[in-house]
């Protein structure tokens, strides 16, 4: 089978992380092929921000909990390392942009054996005044707006099994 598509097959969202912080070697691309995801009309106006700082993990992690109605839990799962993708808001296809982001990172997280999950909640997080102070501090406009959150480190254990694809997934008229 096409290495590609093996990839694509056997990635998994990965939800236990050691406490070690990813090597530059493995992050860096990770994070190159973010930046070939496709854009509408080729704008790349998408952003991430590479958050390794454990104060600022704990912060939009508990606000995340906040978000989702589960307080005191760990919705990034102890991820050492927490990339923010944004998109411009102003743009028609910010949403699609940036969600092409979050899979080229993923997939290539999973390329190199490294854990990844999308953490949503990102939007809610960076409409509120919490996440627009952030924005602020990293020079970001006001006008970009979450897209997700892939959390990133080395699986503490092996990954889950595949679940079977539903039937009907294809059609063909």
């Amino acid at each position: 089978m096409n290495e590609t598509l093996q990839v694509l097959r056997e990635r998994r969202s990965i939800r236990r992380y050691k406490p070690e912080q990813l090597r530059e070697e493995d992050l860096a691309p990770i994070l190159e092929a973010g930046t070939w995801a496709p854009t509408a009309k080729n704008l790349q106006d998408c952003v991430m921000v590479v958050v390794q700082d454990p104060e600022t993990i704990t912060h939009m992690s508990a606000i995340n909990a906040e978000i989702m109605g589960k307080p005191g839990t760990d919705p990034f799962f102890g991820a050492p390392t927490v990339v923010v993708v944004l998109a411009d808001g102003t743009q028609a296809n910010w949403i699609q942009d940036g969600s092409l982001v979050m899979g080229n990172l993923m997939t290539a997280a999973a390329a190199m054996g490294i854990g990844s999950c999308w953490i949503n909640r990102a939007m809610e997080f960076f409409d509120r005044p919490e996440g627009k102070a952030l924005l602020a501090k990293w020079g970001l406009p006001e006008t970009y707006r979450g897209v997700g959150n892939c959390i990133l480190g080395y699986p503490d254990g092996p990954a889950p099994a595949a679940k079977p694809r539903k039937e009907g997934w294809i059609l063909r008229p």
